[in-house]
């Protein structure tokens, strides 16, 4: 059977880069990249999840009544996952849900770094939903935009490495969370800048997906 990622935003690309971090990370398990034709190319603030959030959950009604396995909301704002996991049959995490209880199970305070300021209220407001707020230190925004992690990823690397090693020095954590999808692309060049963990969300996923298989 088959885990589905779904990319709610349309380009192609960042769904192709999730399926290969979850495949590198999770082999044992067989993953499937699905694109979100209809969604904005990025998801960047409310409105963004907004205008993705009906097609996302035509993909997991779709996904779900084809026998998937698993579904995995390839978005870091946890775009419509509680829609999400109502209409499902089978189990759906969202990469940022799977990240916040990564750290919290670790007991490891954290940060996240993420993208645009925009983003910011809906993350912590979801970390804050899920109980997990005092193990929150910041949600700090790069000022990066999503598709500018590929398109020049080494500038943007280099820009979400120094944010990461600022919250490092300043906030007194255990951890950073790369608080977007598109953060594949620079995950091992902020790994260098850290001494701490450094949590990339699709990783995650999928390691939960694998945990939930071996718990049933």
């Amino acid at each position: 059977m088959t885990i589905i990622i779904i990319n709610p935003n349309s380009t192609t690309s960042m769904t192709e880069a999730m399926l290969a971090q979850a495949r590198r990370s999770v082999p044992e398990l067989n993953f499937e990249g699905w694109t979100s034709a209809e969604g904005p190319p990025a998801i960047q603030g409310p409105a963004d999840g907004e205008a993705a959030r009906i097609p996302l959950l035509k993909m997991v009604e779709r996904a779900s009544s084809q026998g998937a396995e698993g579904i995995i909301i390839g978005c870091f704002d946890d775009t419509a996952l509680e829609e999400a996991i109502a209409i499902a049959a089978c189990p759906v995490i969202g990469i940022g849900r799977a990240s916040y209880h990564y750290a919290a199970m670790r007991n490891w305070r954290f940060s996240v770094v993420t993208t645009l300021s925009v983003s910011t209220p809906i993350i912590r407001h979801n970390i804050e939903q899920q109980g997990l707020g005092h193990l929150m230190s910041g949600v700090r925004a790069s000022e990066v935009p999503v598709l500018e992690l590929e398109t020049n990823s080494s500038q943007a690397g280099r820009i979400v490495a120094e944010e990461a090693f600022r919250a490092e020095r300043d906030d007194g954590v255990s951890a950073i969370i790369l608080g977007c999808a598109g953060m594949i692309e620079v995950v091992d060049t902020v790994r260098k800048k850290l001494s701490i963990t450094v949590i990339d969300p699709i990783e995650c996923a999928a390691a939960c997906m694998l945990w939930m298989r071996h718990s049933v």
